[in-house]
């Protein structure tokens, strides 16, 4: 009887064994499947129609140094201008990361006094005057435009998201240095980030975001 449990005992841990080598052999990791794996389908895009008075546009890192050398951020540049125009003309607070005036990569959709602040990074909330000014003006949804995608897209796309606003991702106003990773940004927002953010995310085109109530 103890031999028959010994054996049973043996034959089970042999197979575990095996099955956990099978395992592994065959899962690979991320690079062993890079060339194998098949885009997602493409992320539905909505028209918004927002109030203007609890709405903010912020506009970010939109500079000669890193803009106006990417032809992917040159393309943006008359969307983010048609948002501009359409947001100054509904009175739409406006906020800017920026280095300096004279470093906007175009003047057509220069900020005011007060409407802009040096910083770094991807989070905008980070070191700034952001999360005071959208609290003074009772801001519930902003607009995020600029460049990187991946950087200031994501990361304060999702620091808008984690605070209870709702975020709208215009995708021909946020650009990268490739495709790939404007995809990639795009996708995060949409479905592929945390509850949380995807939740409380829209995707849309600067042509199909309207204010009024």
């Amino acid at each position: 009887m103890l031999n028959l449990r010994t054996l049973r005992r043996s034959a089970i841990a042999a197979a575990s064994a095996l099955i956990i080598a099978f395992a592994a052999a065959s899962a690979g990791d991320i690079l062993d499947d890079w060339d194998a794996v098949k885009p997602p389908p493409k992320p539905e895009l909505k028209a918004v129609t927002l109030d203007p008075s609890t709405t903010a546009l912020l506009i970010l890192d939109m500079q000669k140094g890193n803009c106006g050398v990417r032809p992917r951020c040159a393309a943006t540049i008359p969307n983010v201008k048609r948002l501009y125009d359409a947001a100054r003309a509904a009175n739409v607070m406006l906020w800017y990361s920026l280095g300096s005036l004279a470093n906007l990569v175009d003047p057509g959709f220069m900020p005011r006094e007060g409407e802009w602040q040096p910083q770094n990074g991807p989070d905008k909330f980070l070191g700034s005057n952001l999360e005071d000014k959208l609290k003074a003006g009772g801001i519930k949804t902003a607009i995020v435009c600029g460049t990187s995608f991946q950087g200031v897209g994501v990361g304060t796309g999702s620091g808008l998201a984690q605070r209870g606003y709702k975020v709208i991702i215009p995708i021909d106003c946020l650009s990268s240095e490739d495709a790939y990773n404007e995809q990639y940004a795009a996708w995060h927002m949409f479905k592929g980030g945390p509850a949380v953010v995807t939740q409380n995310t829209t995707l849309t085109r600067s042509t199909m975001v309207k204010f009024g109530k």
